[in-house]
C-alpha cells in the first residue's frame, strides 16, 4: 500500500507515483476528458504529494509510448517504485478514475501483479521522467 503524506513524513522521502493518461491531439473524447482529469488529480495530489501527473499525446511522445498499443481513449496507467498496480481505459467520468486510482494507490505493492511487458516498459521510462516536462498535465 502506498503511504499518504503525514505530518512526520516530509515529501521529499516518499516515492514518486506517476499517472499518466495517455491520450491523442485529434481525439475530442480527449479534449473533454483533460475537463475530468485534472481536478480529480489536483485533489489526489493534496493527499499524495508525490504523484506526479502525466498527459501524453501518443503520437508527438511515440518513443516513450514505445510497443504499447494504445486502442481506446482515455487509458490511464499508475506507475510506482513496485510496480504498475492499473494500467489500462476507464470510462471518462470522474467518479471512476476517482476509484480506479484509489484502489490503486491502496493496492499492497506485494498484490501488484505484473503487467505485459510493453505495459512494464512504458512504467519504466515514465519512472525516469522529470517532473515538468514535456507532456504533463494540461492546461484546463
Amino acid at each position: 500500500m502506498l503511504v499518504a503524506l503525514s505530518a512526520a513524513m516530509p515529501v521529499a522521502t516518499l516515492p514518486p507515483i506517476h499517472i499518466a493518461c495517455l491520450c491523442a491531439a485529434w481525439c475530442r473524447l480527449c479534449d473533454a476528458y483533460a475537463e475530468v482529469f485534472n481536478p480529480v488529480l489536483a485533489a489526489l495530489q493534496l493527499q499524495w504529494p508525490q504523484v506526479v501527473v502525466h498527459w501524453i499525446d501518443i503520437e508527438d511522445e511515440a518513443a516513450l509510448v514505445g510497443e504499447l498499443d494504445v486502442e481506446t481513449f482515455p487509458t490511464v496507467v499508475v506507475a510506482t517504485a513496485a510496480g504498475v498496480p492499473f494500467a489500462g481505459t476507464i470510462t471518462p467520468q470522474a467518479d471512476t478514475l476517482q476509484r480506479v486510482l484509489r484502489a490503486a494507490l491502496a493496492q499492497p505493492a506485494a498484490d501488484t501483479r505484473r503487467q505485459a511487458p510493453e505495459v512494464e516498459a512504458f512504467a519504466a521510462k515514465l519512472r525516469l521522467r522529470v517532473p515538468g516536462a514535456t507532456g504533463q498535465t494540461p492546461a484546463p
